[in-house]
């Protein structure tokens, strides 16, 4: 069966490419003028808060836990950022203000992650249901807020954070660009990528959250408290995805708070990047990726003079979510998931 079903994938991705390449050509799109250093870079930025949430939400399925309630944290990241910029510094906040106040909210938001966790772990609240009571939250809170401190949903401009550029390095070609004059917050998003890879394949705590996830009562046989290493990683996802609000407030230097505000899905396409990257946060970085580039084409197209409807362009990223759900549907999640657990202690 796992042979038909991987054959099968084979053959959609083949029809994908087939698909991608003959609309490419209908369409006679210069590929050239479309993939430059500005989209790269614009694709790396989008990517960040995306892959933030991603990486957060599989280490706590990892664990055992669903956390679907990281768009309504990425929400509640991206309005404190916001407001925690506005009332420190005003109409004039600079760079070291914008950093006070991704620091203050993802101390805010580790808050709203450790009562979520307690919901769900000490209570065993039902994990779906308070997800989405996370996110109905987030949708009401940041309106609220906005309104509150600016009398309307959106805030005024605010600031945005600065590229870090090495001098004389930023001026090589195409890698200068992209890595050298670069958001300090993609390479963040790059380190905090690296270094939960290595936590959770080659520490022992990794092997514990795994182990949670996996088989929990062998975990409590050796001694280690489930219900710690599960407190852990969901506190964890909370905090990732409200640094990911605060990342996509401070590239876009203003908050949005009208529909389904400026996270729009966000949080929920981080969830199908794990699930694509298979729970290996090197692999939910590079979907990511992919969907943060699929949202940039918007821009790029406008900048090339491509004259598709906007709101066509604005369905790629989840026309690329139903491919991936599609393709990636039958992975496996870990073999606890969703399961309260009672310490033998």
């Amino acid at each position: 069966m796992s042979a038909v079903r991987n054959w099968g994938r084979t053959e959609i991705g083949a029809a994908i490419g087939f698909v991608g390449v003959a609309l490419i050509g209908w369409l006679d799109l210069p590929l050239a003028e479309l993939l430059t250093v500005g989209f790269l870079s614009r694709s790396l930025q989008a990517a960040a808060p995306i892959a933030l949430t991603a990486i957060g939400g599989l280490y706590a399925e990892k664990s055992g836990v669903f956390n679907i309630g990281v768009e309504g944290f990425m929400i509640f990241g991206a309005v404190t950022t916001a407001a925690l910029t506005w009332l420190i510094g005003g109409e004039t906040a600079g760079q070291n203000t914008l950093w006070m106040a991704i620091l203050g909210s993802v101390a805010i938001v580790s808050v709203a992650a450790v009562l979520f966790a307690v919901l769900v772990i000490r209570y065993k609240a039902d994990q779906i249901v308070a997800g989405l009571a996370v996110w109905f939250l987030g949708l009401g809170f940041g309106p609220f807020v906005a309104v509150l401190l600016w009398d309307s949903q959106n805030s005024p401009g605010l600031v945005s954070v600065e590229n870090l550029t090495v001098p004389g390095l930023s001026e090589l070609p195409i890698v200068g660009a992209l890595l050298f004059d670069i958001s300090p917050l993609v390479l963040l998003t790059a380190f905090v990528t690296i270094v939960a890879w290595a936590i959770l394949y080659h520490t022992r705590y990794g092997y514990w959250i795994q182990a949670a996830g996996e088989n929990p009562e062998a975990l409590d046989t050796a001694g280690v408290s489930v219900g710690r290493v599960r407190y852990a990683a969901v506190i964890f996802s909370g905090v990732m995805a409200g640094l990911g609000g605060a990342v996509l407030l401070a590239h876009a230097g203003s908050f949005t708070g009208t529909g389904d505000t400026m996270v729009n899905g966000r949080g929920w396409i981080g969830i199908v990047a794990y699930l694509f990257g298979n729970y290996n946060p090197i692999g939910a970085a590079v979907a990511a990726l992919l969907f943060g580039g699929l949202d940039m084409l918007q821009i790029q197209f406008q900048t090339i003079g491509i004259d598709l409807p906007n709101r066509l362009v604005n369905l790629f990223p989840y026309l690329a979510v139903i491919v991936v759900l599609t393709m990636w549907g039958s992975t496996r999640v870990p073999a606890s998931l969703g399961d309260p657990y009672d310490s033998e202690e």
